[in-house]
């Protein structure tokens, strides 16, 4: 693209911004005076459908459209649900269109500063444009609640403008087929949907800690290409949840999870490379990575804040569902590496190096490392005081986890019924269980003796 050229597009790129800030700074001054949910959400709809059909056709108007959609699904959903304990409240949906409409300026720059210098990714630069995503989606909140006397705190507004702010960084950086107009807004609405109901928060400066902590690892995992941009924020939002709800020593133990499967995806990489059974990407990781083997624990890091009475039983499932994580990866990098032939789980007759189900006598060596390294840091790290029980555990969890990831592709994942991510989905669950289920016998033997 010439010069020129790169310059009308970009003039045409600002003058679509302007257009889709006019429209958001109408959109959240005068939303909370329209008072009643349905005439705003048909106001909305109407929106819509006259950018939808209209018969002059001008390109910039196509991303308020997809925008006007998504707000006028998320006033449709907050309808449907008013007045009932679960409602989706306003000051969400304006906070989720302010990261949207943002988040627009943040993939203009980038595209602009990508182009025209050709520059890689900027961690100072895109933290800023977050912290801005943050910064609209708690003013638009905030006026909201204000208009409509409503009694939130400004902390649990916070809590949730930054949650929607990294979640929709993350729908953002994800490649899909859908406009961001329309999964960032839905994406980040959500998901801040979702954490509103657990009515949890944390005063701000903690907020940010847990953030600037969980994004610099992120950031240096990319820069050590262990993991791409949409692995980088992904990690950086289960670090913060996983901190605020249940503490940094649990955030740090699911990091020696990715910081081993990084490492020793480099283990013979030249070799695991010639016989076809490399990490793809030069073992860089994605979003799909992070989600597929740390989902059980995001959510058992959080019900271990919300629900503290259970606190032990949660706490045993999450040392099962990391030590699953960190001994199927550790089996499936050094177990492909074994000298002679792996055997399938299901019958043991001989199978090709890293078909689906095949173990090896190195790869299950490696699984109870790394399982039994997870119940060591554990105790390490302050995460349970229980030394016995951490160990035993964790590595009967993970070791066990392991194996139901190999036994689910030799069967569920051969068939096509099963991704390798839904497997490792799947295997995590079932460590989490099984640890958890042994801690919960332990205590009932102990009650009857």
């Amino acid at each position: 693209m010439d010069r020129a050229a790169f310059t009308i597009k970009n003039q045409k790129r600002a003058s679509g911004l302007f257009l889709k800030y006019g429209a958001y700074f109408v959109f959240v001054l005068l939303a909370p005076f329209v008072g009643s949910p349905l005439l705003l959400f048909l106001l909305t709809f109407v929106f819509f459908l006259g950018l939808k059909f209209s018969k002059k056709s001008f390109s910039k108007s196509q991303d308020l459209t997809k925008l006007a959609f998504s707000m006028s699904v998320l006033l449709f959903i907050s309808l449907l649900f008013e007045g009932l304990a679960y409602s989706l409240p306003l000051y969400i949906v304006l906070g989720a269109f302010a990261i949207s409409v943002s988040g627009e300026q943040v993939s203009y720059f980038r595209e602009s500063q990508r182009q025209e210098n050709e520059k890689g990714f900027s961690g100072l630069r895109s933290s800023a444009f977050l912290g801005l995503r943050i910064l609209a989606a708690f003013l638009a909140g905030s006026w909201a609640l204000y208009w409509q006397e409503l009694s939130v705190s400004s902390n649990l507004v916070f809590f949730i403008a930054v949650i929607g702010a990294v979640t929709g960084a993350l729908f953002e950086s994800i490649p899909s087929g859908i406009n961001r107009n329309i999964s960032v807004p839905l994406g980040a609405g959500m998901t801040m949907w979702i954490f509103e109901e657990f009515r949890y928060s944390v005063p701000p400066q903690e907020m940010l800690l847990a953030l600037g902590f969980s994004l610099l690892l992120g950031f240096l995992a990319y820069r050590a290409k262990i993991a791409d941009i949409s692995a980088l924020l992904s990690a950086a939002l289960l670090g913060l949840l996983i901190i605020v709800f249940s503490g940094l020593s649990w955030y740090l133990l699911l990091l020696t999870f990715f910081i081993l499967g990084g490492g020793f995806t480099r283990y013979k990489y030249r070799y695991k490379e010639s016989i076809g059974l490399a990490q793809e990407k030069g073992g860089i990781r994605s979003y799909e990575n992070v989600f597929s083997n740390s989902t059980t624990a995001l959510v058992l890091a959080i019900a271990y804040g919300v629900f503290p009475a259970q606190g032990q039983a949660i706490l045993y499932a999450y040392l099962g569902t990391v030590a699953t994580a960190t001994g199927d990866t550790l089996a499936s990098e050094i177990g492909t590496t074994a000298k002679g032939s792996p055997r399938l789980i299901t019958n043991l007759k001989v199978a090709s190096p890293g078909e689906d189900g095949a173990i090896s006598w190195l790869g299950e060596l490696a699984a109870l490392f790394g399982s039994l390294l997870i119940g060591l840091l554990a105790y390490a790290f302050g995460v349970t005081d229980n030394f016995t029980l951490s160990v035993l555990l964790a590595t009967a969890g993970g070791f066990l986890g392991t194996n139901v990831d190999s036994l689910l592709g030799a069967t569920f994942q051969k068939k096509g019924l099963l991704s390798n991510s839904g497997v490792n989905f799947v295997a995590t669950f079932a460590g989490a269980g099984i640890s958890g289920g042994l801690y919960l016998l332990s205590e009932g033997f102990l009650w009857f003796a």
